[in-house]
């Protein structure tokens, strides 16, 4: 059986409603037109345009099936006030062919009943009718009117389960002023503890919490124009102005910045979004602003962007830095590491940062395993190098060990002549060898004894009559199934 799951205006007027059965819906209209019913794709907008309303305020959520929560608390002032908001609002949604239903109340409970069941924009009526129908007209509940401007709305408007307000209607309680007379115990043992709790919810007795998709940034700076800009050289000054802006801000409370975010809303209702991030917490706006403005090649403004806002989405402890002593020329120092800290930040947003990486040492024998990537963060918050004159190891480390030629006197000495790719080395010293076996714990049990053999290594530290350095093994010992064969490993110079 298919069921109707929404229609628009005249399907109301010609008699369908959500729930009845498509059949029925034909038969009331034969021309009919339907639309395959997608609540994944219906989820996905409903989310796009809680993104696009971020313009308003960063906190915006979709409120399924239909609906959207907008905090516009120490936002509304930006644009002249509550009215003058949900009045510009409203006319984009509606010149973007989306009607909609707005009221502005200090209580969520209170907005969503206003918003779905109030008549009238600027008095209450008593005359709503049984189907929930209101006016497009936005609505301002003043602040502690939240139980005078839901008084003689039905139950309904709590957000209520079809059952309860059932239940209440059975029991005469037509408006939530009758149902706020009733104690509260008796509401909830009659019908649950759902009902109470919309109600003081509805009237601010109660907190409510909302999904925000994003979080509450505290570091946010915003600025609206009067008129659409467009030119990269104007968005390059608000973005240097909104910088000085927020360091300001951050310097105050001995912040820094990590990761910072430029948002630009067009005229045409689209956004765009570039990010920056660096490796220690930076509140230089000049810096910032040259990070940003390196991306801005990338924002297409298209009929011009009439509001930009930059956002700390990631802070941290960022003190005062101290002054460093003089030289002995007299001149001030100046800290290199800092240099080297800037230096990778404009790589790393420019290539992308899984792109900029250093070796570090890692818990490991076996050579080509001593070593790991790492983010590129300052040299001092790295482990260090810790080397072992008794076991040196070369400048250069091959990808991969290279097979060599290698003629020794007696098996167990080092080479006094090899062959690397066509060329012969004749060998003039060498030290060694050192001993380096594979880690039993990552090695698989080998059925074949070579294979088991070769796990063992004897490394050599040879120079050639050239002077040229190089890191040599021997692989497998002498005895088993097959002769030892030898590698290249590295070089020293």
């Amino acid at each position: 059986m298919r069921l109707v799951a929404a229609v628009d205006a005249q399907g109301e007027a010609a008699g369908l409603r959500a729930g009845q059965t498509l059949t029925n819906a034909r038969a009331l209209c034969p021309n009919l037109d339907v639309v395959e019913a997608d609540p994944g794709a219906d989820e996905r907008a409903l989310s796009a345009l809680a993104a696009w309303c971020e313009r308003y305020t960063p906190l915006a959520a979709p409120d399924p099936p239909e609906g959207l929560w907008l905090d516009l608390t120490g936002c509304a002032h930006l644009f002249g006030g509550e009215a003058a908001l949900m009045q510009d609002l409203t006319h984009r949604l509606w010149r973007n062919g989306v009607p909609c239903r707005l009221a502005v109340a200090g209580t969520t409970g209170a907005a969503w009943a206003v918003a779905r069941f109030s008549l009238s924009a600027n008095s209450l009526s008593a005359n709503t009718g049984q189907n929930g129908e209101a006016s497009t007209e936005p609505r301002l509940v003043p602040s502690g009117g939240e139980r005078a401007a839901l008084a003689r709305l039905p139950p309904a408007s709590l957000r209520l389960d079809h059952r309860t307000v059932a239940g209440l209607r059975r029991l005469g309680i037509r408006t939530v002023a009758e149902l706020a007379r009733l104690p509260r115990s008796d509401i909830t043992a009659r019908f649950g503890p759902l009902a109470a709790l919309r109600l003081d919810q509805a009237f601010g007795d109660a907190e409510e919490a909302i999904a925000w998709p994003h979080p509450p940034l505290p570091w946010s700076e915003r600025l609206a124009f009067a008129e659409a800009v467009g030119a990269p050289e104007d968005l390059a000054r608000v973005i240097s102005l909104l910088a000085h802006r927020l360091c300001a801000r951050l310097a105050e409370k001995d912040q820094g910045g990590t990761r910072f975010a430029v948002r630009f809303h067009r005229v045409d209702e689209n956004m765009k979004r570039i990010v920056v991030t660096t490796a220690l917490p930076s509140r230089d706006p000049a810096f910032l602003a040259k990070l940003f403005c390196e991306k801005l090649e990338t924002v297409d403004p298209g009929y011009g962007i009439e509001v930009m806002t930059l956002d700390a989405e990631k802070t941290g402890p960022l003190g005062t830095p101290q002054e460093r002593l003089p030289s002995v020329a007299g001149r001030a120092g100046r800290d290199g590491g800092a240099e080297i800290v800037r230096t990778l930040d404009v790589l790393a947003n420019r290539v992308g940062p899984g792109r900029i990486w250093r070796v570090a040492p890692q818990e490991s024998h076996v050579p080509e395993r001593a070593v790991k990537r790492i983010t590129p963060v300052p040299v001092a918050k790295q482990p260090a190098w810790v080397a072992d004159p008794a076991a040196p190891r070369p400048i250069r480390l091959l990808r991969r060990p290279e097979p060599i030629e290698a003629t020794a006197p007696v098996p167990d000495d080092p080479p006094i002549l090899f062959r690397w790719r066509g060329a012969v080395h004749r060998v003039r010293a060498a030290a060694g060898p050192e001993r380096i076996s594979a880690e039993w714990w990552r090695s698989k049990p080998c059925e074949d004894e070579q294979a088991e053999i070769e796990l063992v290594r004897d490394y050599y530290r040879v120079e050639d009559t050239n002077g040229a350095r190089f890191w040599i093994f021997r692989a497998g010992i002498h005895g088993g199934r097959r002769a030892p064969s030898w590698y290249l490993h590295g070089l020293f110079a």
